[in-house]
Protein backbone atom coordinates (compact mmCIF):
# COMPACT_ATOMS: atom_id res chain seq x y z
CA UNK A 1 0.00 0.00 0.00
CA UNK A 2 1.09 3.60 -0.62
CA UNK A 3 3.24 4.95 2.21
CA UNK A 4 3.86 1.52 3.71
CA UNK A 5 6.65 -0.99 3.40
CA UNK A 6 6.27 -3.99 5.68
CA UNK A 7 6.06 -2.69 9.24
CA UNK A 8 7.40 0.76 8.32
CA UNK A 9 5.05 3.40 9.76
CA UNK A 10 3.50 6.02 7.53
CA UNK A 11 5.41 9.29 7.47
CA UNK A 12 3.91 12.52 6.26
CA UNK A 13 5.43 13.90 3.05
CA UNK A 14 5.98 17.60 3.73
CA UNK A 15 6.91 20.42 1.36
CA UNK A 16 10.33 20.52 2.99
CA UNK A 17 10.86 16.84 2.28
CA UNK A 18 10.17 17.51 -1.40
CA UNK A 19 12.75 20.30 -1.55
CA UNK A 20 15.75 19.74 -3.80
CA UNK A 21 19.03 19.15 -1.95
CA UNK A 22 22.37 20.55 -3.11
CA UNK A 23 24.47 19.71 -0.04
CA UNK A 24 25.58 16.13 -0.76
CA UNK A 25 29.14 17.20 -1.55
CA UNK A 26 29.37 15.99 -5.17
CA UNK A 27 27.48 16.57 -8.41
CA UNK A 28 26.54 12.89 -8.78
CA UNK A 29 25.39 12.69 -5.14
CA UNK A 30 23.27 15.81 -5.61
CA UNK A 31 21.53 13.91 -8.40
CA UNK A 32 20.92 10.97 -6.05
CA UNK A 33 19.48 13.43 -3.53
CA UNK A 34 16.62 14.20 -5.94
CA UNK A 35 14.99 11.12 -4.40
CA UNK A 36 14.26 11.26 -0.68
CA UNK A 37 13.73 8.50 1.88
CA UNK A 38 15.73 5.79 0.16
CA UNK A 39 15.50 2.85 0.29
CA UNK A 40 12.08 2.78 2.00
CA UNK A 41 9.15 4.58 0.37
CA UNK A 42 10.90 6.96 -2.06
CA UNK A 43 9.91 10.62 -2.42
CA UNK A 44 10.46 12.06 -5.91
CA UNK A 45 11.96 15.56 -5.86
CA UNK A 46 12.62 15.95 -9.59
CA UNK A 47 9.48 14.64 -11.21
CA UNK A 48 8.86 17.23 -13.91
CA UNK A 49 10.72 19.62 -16.18
CA UNK A 50 10.23 22.60 -13.86
CA UNK A 51 12.05 20.72 -11.11
CA UNK A 52 14.67 19.64 -13.65
CA UNK A 53 15.33 23.30 -14.47
CA UNK A 54 15.55 24.13 -10.76
CA UNK A 55 18.02 21.29 -10.21
CA UNK A 56 20.21 22.40 -13.11
CA UNK A 57 20.29 25.93 -11.71
CA UNK A 58 21.14 24.59 -8.27
CA UNK A 59 24.15 22.60 -9.48
CA UNK A 60 25.27 25.31 -11.94
CA UNK A 61 24.54 23.45 -15.18
CA UNK A 62 22.97 25.22 -18.16
CA UNK A 63 21.17 23.05 -20.74
CA UNK A 64 21.56 24.22 -24.32
CA UNK A 65 18.62 25.60 -26.25
CA UNK A 66 16.78 23.05 -28.32
CA UNK A 67 17.31 20.21 -25.87
CA UNK A 68 14.21 18.13 -25.17
CA UNK A 69 13.59 18.63 -21.43
CA UNK A 70 11.47 15.47 -21.15
CA UNK A 71 14.21 13.38 -22.73
CA UNK A 72 16.81 14.99 -20.48
CA UNK A 73 14.64 14.24 -17.45
CA UNK A 74 14.19 10.60 -18.48
CA UNK A 75 17.93 10.26 -19.09
CA UNK A 76 18.81 11.76 -15.70
CA UNK A 77 16.32 9.46 -13.99
CA UNK A 78 17.95 6.44 -15.65
CA UNK A 79 21.44 7.65 -14.68
CA UNK A 80 20.21 8.37 -11.16
CA UNK A 81 19.01 4.79 -10.69
CA UNK A 82 22.28 3.38 -12.02
CA UNK A 83 24.38 5.80 -9.97
CA UNK A 84 22.54 4.90 -6.76
CA UNK A 85 23.09 1.21 -7.43
CA UNK A 86 26.82 1.86 -7.86
CA UNK A 87 27.33 4.36 -5.02
CA UNK A 88 25.32 2.46 -2.42
CA UNK A 89 27.36 -0.67 -3.12
CA UNK A 90 30.32 1.03 -1.43
CA UNK A 91 28.31 1.12 1.80
CA UNK A 92 26.34 -2.11 1.89
CA UNK A 93 28.72 -4.32 -0.10
CA UNK A 94 26.24 -5.49 -2.76
CA UNK A 95 27.42 -6.06 -6.32
CA UNK A 96 26.00 -3.42 -8.69
CA UNK A 97 23.99 -4.68 -11.63
CA UNK A 98 26.08 -4.93 -14.83
CA UNK A 99 23.55 -2.71 -16.58
CA UNK A 100 24.13 0.06 -14.03
CA UNK A 101 27.89 0.01 -14.54
CA UNK A 102 27.49 -0.18 -18.33
CA UNK A 103 25.16 2.83 -18.40
CA UNK A 104 27.50 4.97 -16.30
CA UNK A 105 30.45 4.05 -18.53
CA UNK A 106 28.46 4.62 -21.70
CA UNK A 107 27.29 8.09 -20.65
CA UNK A 108 30.79 9.06 -19.51
CA UNK A 109 32.16 8.50 -23.03
CA UNK A 110 30.72 11.78 -24.35
CA UNK A 111 33.11 14.72 -24.14
CA UNK A 112 32.19 17.14 -21.34
CA UNK A 113 32.89 20.89 -21.70
CA UNK A 114 36.45 22.05 -21.12
CA UNK A 115 36.71 23.80 -17.72
CA UNK A 116 38.16 27.30 -17.46
CA UNK A 117 39.33 29.56 -14.66
CA UNK A 118 37.17 32.39 -13.36
CA UNK A 119 38.16 34.85 -10.60
CA UNK A 120 36.28 34.18 -7.37
CA UNK A 121 34.45 37.01 -5.61
CA UNK A 122 36.48 36.52 -2.42
CA UNK A 123 39.79 36.19 -4.24
CA UNK A 124 41.50 33.21 -5.80
CA UNK A 125 40.11 31.17 -8.65
CA UNK A 126 37.23 28.78 -9.30
CA UNK A 127 36.65 26.33 -12.15
CA UNK A 128 33.65 27.37 -14.21
CA UNK A 129 31.98 26.65 -17.50
CA UNK A 130 28.77 28.51 -18.11
CA UNK A 131 28.38 27.34 -21.68
CA UNK A 132 25.08 25.62 -22.45
CA UNK A 133 25.29 21.83 -22.36
CA UNK A 134 23.83 19.25 -24.66
CA UNK A 135 22.05 16.36 -22.99
CA UNK A 136 25.03 14.13 -23.73
CA UNK A 137 27.53 16.58 -22.20
CA UNK A 138 25.42 17.11 -19.08
CA UNK A 139 25.03 13.38 -18.51
CA UNK A 140 28.74 12.89 -19.11
CA UNK A 141 29.61 15.41 -16.39
CA UNK A 142 27.47 13.57 -13.85
CA UNK A 143 28.68 10.12 -14.88
CA UNK A 144 32.34 11.18 -14.80
CA UNK A 145 31.87 12.71 -11.37
CA UNK A 146 30.50 9.39 -10.12
CA UNK A 147 33.42 7.49 -11.65
CA UNK A 148 35.88 9.89 -10.03
CA UNK A 149 34.10 9.51 -6.69
CA UNK A 150 34.12 5.72 -6.80
CA UNK A 151 37.73 5.37 -7.98
CA UNK A 152 39.32 8.09 -5.82
CA UNK A 153 40.10 6.44 -2.50
CA UNK A 154 40.22 9.77 -0.68
CA UNK A 155 36.74 10.77 -1.85
CA UNK A 156 35.15 7.33 -1.65
CA UNK A 157 36.37 6.89 1.94
CA UNK A 158 34.26 9.92 2.87
CA UNK A 159 31.07 8.51 1.33
CA UNK A 160 28.45 7.81 3.98
CA UNK A 161 24.70 7.66 4.53
CA UNK A 162 22.63 9.78 6.86
CA UNK A 163 21.96 7.93 10.11
CA UNK A 164 18.27 8.77 9.98
CA UNK A 165 16.34 5.70 8.79
CA UNK A 166 13.79 8.10 7.30
CA UNK A 167 16.48 9.80 5.18
CA UNK A 168 19.57 7.68 4.38
CA UNK A 169 20.81 10.35 1.97
CA UNK A 170 24.28 9.60 0.59
CA UNK A 171 26.78 12.40 1.11
CA UNK A 172 30.49 13.11 1.41
CA UNK A 173 31.63 13.63 4.98
CA UNK A 174 33.92 16.59 5.57
CA UNK A 175 37.67 16.03 5.67
CA UNK A 176 39.05 15.44 9.15
CA UNK A 177 37.25 16.17 12.35
CA UNK A 178 34.51 14.13 13.95
CA UNK A 179 32.53 11.91 11.54
CA UNK A 180 29.06 13.25 10.78
CA UNK A 181 26.05 11.07 11.53
CA UNK A 182 23.53 13.28 9.77
CA UNK A 183 23.27 14.68 6.25
CA UNK A 184 22.42 17.99 7.90
CA UNK A 185 22.32 18.90 11.59
CA UNK A 186 19.66 21.47 10.72
CA UNK A 187 17.45 18.76 9.27
CA UNK A 188 17.90 15.17 10.43
CA UNK A 189 20.21 15.97 13.34
CA UNK A 190 17.77 18.31 15.03
CA UNK A 191 14.88 15.91 14.36
CA UNK A 192 16.80 13.07 16.02
CA UNK A 193 17.68 15.27 19.00
CA UNK A 194 14.06 16.30 19.42
CA UNK A 195 12.92 12.66 19.15
CA UNK A 196 15.55 11.67 21.71
CA UNK A 197 14.31 14.31 24.13
CA UNK A 198 10.72 13.09 23.70
CA UNK A 199 11.80 9.48 24.29
CA UNK A 200 13.65 10.39 27.47
CA UNK A 201 10.70 12.43 28.68
CA UNK A 202 8.49 9.38 28.12
CA UNK A 203 11.00 7.14 29.91
CA UNK A 204 12.08 5.35 26.72
CA UNK A 205 15.78 4.69 26.00
CA UNK A 206 17.74 5.69 22.90
CA UNK A 207 17.11 7.79 19.81
CA UNK A 208 14.51 6.51 17.32
CA UNK A 209 15.09 6.42 13.58
CA UNK A 210 18.88 6.36 13.81
CA UNK A 211 21.52 3.78 13.09
CA UNK A 212 24.55 3.33 15.29
CA UNK A 213 27.00 2.58 12.48
CA UNK A 214 28.32 5.17 10.07
CA UNK A 215 28.91 2.65 7.31
CA UNK A 216 26.46 -0.24 7.66
CA UNK A 217 27.81 -3.27 5.83
CA UNK A 218 30.59 -1.27 4.24
CA UNK A 219 34.05 0.03 4.94
CA UNK A 220 35.00 1.83 8.15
Amino acid sequence: MDGEQGDTPRRRVTARLRELRFDAGALSLNLLATVGRRPGVPVERMGDTARLEAWCRGVGLVPAEGQDPQEMLRSLHALRAAAYDVASSALDGHRPRPGSVDLVNQLARSEPPVPRLEPAAAGGWVPKDGRPLTREALLSLVARDLIDLMTDETRSSRLTACASEACRMLFLDSRGGRPRRWCSMRRCGNQAKAAGHRSRADGLPGEPSATTSRRPGGRG
